[in-house]
Order: structure tokens, then sequence, then C-alpha cells
């Protein structure tokens, strides 16, 4: 297992800094326990870009969540991106660190998309592997995601949330555990989100996702483009009462509306939380 790192600590709800929204967060200072960025946006040093990532570092505590280390691919971790990470890890200071759990290159090629992985125990030592790599060459733990999918693959000899329960378990790695994503494959595949939710160590979660998704014909796509649903919302509510409060993310990245709306979505999850928690 990967030794404990210390790491700041982040309550409440946030929301992800996109750059239409740069000058009215900067000039309103609205209320948000934090900001989550996009590594891979800031990897060029300098610049526009990075000097709006550090007035947000100033004001708020920052989440840095990666989209491109694929973590799962079977070739071999790329020492350039993971250098990159390192800098900007060292040069903001994030509150949490945070990559999705899947693959999206092979030989070099990479592909516009995060693929998911067969949750069997050959899966679960390369990752484990990997995530212990990462944590090392950080000097800091991470928190990996659960991925919306649309196919499934034969070999799996756990469920998801169990193979991200015994992840977290080998690595000492917390879970970043997507509501939406874990609604998405719900509905999908056909199983309770809720038994699925018992199979997770609440220590282990560091942080919640939250966002909307799109029907398109009988399935649910995950888009980050519209409002939480009511059934989300629900999953909240029970994660909240069971684990307890976890900061928690408003995520929207296409169709981005106006900052108003984030921040009525953010305010809404606080209030969720804070009732279930007194409730438990």
């Amino acid at each position: 297992m990967t030794p404990a790192f210390s790491e700041p600590q982040v309550t409440g709800t946030g929301i992800g800094l996109r750059q239409p929204h740069y000058r009215e967060v900067f000039e309103r200072r609205p209320a948000l326990a934090f900001l989550e960025v996009h590594s891979e946006n800031f990897f060029v040093e300098g610049g526009a870009s990075m000097h709006a990532l550090e007035r947000a570092r100033d004001a708020y505590p920052v989440s840095l969540h990666g989209v491109g280390l694929s973590l799962g691919s079977a070739d071999r971790l790329a020492d350039e991106h993971l250098a990159k990470l390192k800098r900007l890890v060292d040069r903001v200071e994030p509150a949490l660190v945070s990559e999705h759990l899947c693959w999206g290159a092979v030989s070099g090629v990479h592909f516009n998309d995060l693929l998911p992985l067969p949750h069997t125990g050959e899966t679960l030592a390369l990752l484990a592997a990997r995530i212990d790599h990462v944590q090392s060459t950080l000097g800091r733990r991470i928190l990996v995601e659960n991925l919306s999918s649309y196919v499934a693959f034969r070999d799996d000899d756990m469920s998801e949330t169990a193979f991200l329960a015994e992840l977290a378990r080998r690595t000492g790695c917390g879970l970043l555990l997507d509501l939406n994503n874990l609604y998405v494959n719900a509905v999908n595949f056909g199983f309770d989100p809720i038994e699925r939710l018992a199979e997770l160590d609440g220590n282990a979660i560091g942080e919640i996702h939250l966002a909307g998704h799109a029907v398109v014909d009988d399935c649910l796509v995950d888009t980050h483009g519209s409002v939480v649903c009511d059934p989300v919302w629900g999953l909240y509510a029970h994660a909240c009462e069971r684990f307890g409060p976890k900061p928690t993310l408003i995520e929207w990245d296409t169709d981005l509306p106006a900052l108003d709306v984030l921040l009525s979505q953010a305010a809404q999850a606080s209030e969720i939380a804070q009732r279930e928690v007194a409730r438990a």
C-alpha cells in the first residue's frame, strides 16, 4: 500500500471553473467551497489561463481533475504527461487531485474518449501498480473516478463499485464518486445503484460529482450539459446520509449556462447535504 499522504482539506460544494465564467467568478467571489479545473488545460506554463488559475487558487481551494493520464492503458504510463501533472500540482498546491479510471491510448495513439476497463483481478493489479507510481511521484493521494460506460465485459468478475473499493484498499487512493455516472450505468445495464453504493467504504470517498445527462433513444448518455435530474439528487441524498458530508462538485462542461444556474445547483446540493447529515 502507498504510504499515507497529508493534503489540504476541503468541505462543501464547488463548481467547475470554465473560461466563459472567469471574469464573473473573480468579480463576484461567490460563496463556494472550491473550484475545479481540468488539469490538462493548464499544462502549458504561463499565459492567460495559468494567470486565471493562480487567481482562482488565491481565492478558493482548487481541485485538479485529470482526463488524460490513461491509468488503465496497456501502454506504459506517459512519463511526460505525469511530469507535467507533477509540475502543476507543485505550483498550484491543490486541495484535491483526481483522475478518471479508464484507458484512452494504444501504441501512442490517443482516443478522444474515456474508455471503460474490465473489472478483473488482472486489471486490478495493473491499476494498483499504476496508482502507487502516480501517488509516489506526486507525493500525495489521488482520487479515481467511476466512469459512465456503454459496454460491459464478459470477463468482469466483480462490480465496478467492488472493484473501486478493493483498489482503494490496496493503494490508499481515494474515490471520486460520480453519482450521475453511477445512475447512467444503472439505467443502461439494469442494476440497483443503492446496492452498489453499499459496496463502498465511505472513508475512501474524497469527492462527489453531480452532473446532467441526455436520453438518446433508450440509452442515457453522460453529457455534463444539463441540470442534475431528480433520481441523481435522490442518490446524492442517500450518499450524504450513508457516507456523511463530502466535497461535492456541480460538473457542467457542454452547453454552459449562466453562472447563476451553476450556483443554484450548488446551493441545492448544499441544502441536501445539510439536511441529510443532520438527519443521519
